[in-house]
C-alpha cells in the first residue's frame, strides 16, 4: 500500500470504524483511541496489507484492540452486571431508535459486534468471521440468538411503552 493509498483509507473508512467501536463501547473517548490505535498499527505494517482488503483488515484491528481494551480494564457484558429491574423502564418514548440502541447495549459483547457488523455495517459472514476470529457458524448463532433477543425485548410493552 503507498502513502497515498494509506490516506485514502482514513477518508473511506474512519468514521465507519468510529462508529462500530462507539457503538460496542459508548464511550466517545474510547472509541477515538481505539481508531487512532488501529490506524497507527494500519500504519506500521502498510507495506504488508493489500489496498484492496484494508477495510476488513482495519475493523478486525479495531474489533480486536476493543476487546483487549476490555480485557484490561475487566470489563463484564452490561447484561451480566444489569440488575433485572432495570430491563425495563417506566418512562414512555416515541423514539423507537432509542429503545433499540439501549436492547442492543444490553446484548453481549460478541453478540453486539457480530450483529452491528453484520446489519449496521453490512459485512458478509465471512467477512465478520474473519474480523472477529469466530468461525461463520458461530458468527451466524450470535446474530440469531442477537436478533431473538431484541425481538423478544422489543415485544415487551414495559420496554416500549
Amino acid at each position: 500500500m503507498t502513502l497515498n493509498e494509506y490516506n485514502k483509507t482514513v477518508d473511506l473508512f474512519a468514521d465507519n470504524v468510529y462508529r462500530f467501536i462507539l457503538k460496542n463501547t459508548k464511550d466517545e473517548a474510547l472509541a477515538k483511541d481505539i481508531v487512532q490505535d488501529s490506524y497507527e498499527k494500519l500504519w506500521l505494517n502498510y507495506q504488508n496489507v493489500n489496498f484492496l482488503k484494508v477495510k476488513s483488515y482495519l475493523f478486525s484491528v479495531a474489533y480486536h484492540t476493543m476487546i483487549d481494551q476490555y480485557r484490561r480494564s475487566k470489563y463484564f457484558s452490561k447484561q451480566d452486571s444489569l440488575p433485572e429491574a432495570n430491563h425495563y423502564h417506566t418512562e414512555q418514548y416515541s423514539d423507537i431508535s432509542e429503545v433499540l440502541n439501549q436492547a442492543v447495549a444490553l446484548l453481549p459483547s460478541d453478540q453486539q459486534s457480530t450483529l452491528l457488523l453484520r446489519d449496521y455495517e453490512g459485512y458478509s459472514y465471512k467477512e465478520i468471521s474473519e474480523i472477529t476470529g469466530l468461525n461463520e457458524s458461530q458468527v451466524k448463532v450470535y446474530i440469531y440468538r442477537a436478533r431473538v433477543f431484541l425481538k423478544n425485548y422489543l415485544v415487551k410493552v414495559e420496554n416500549i411503552a
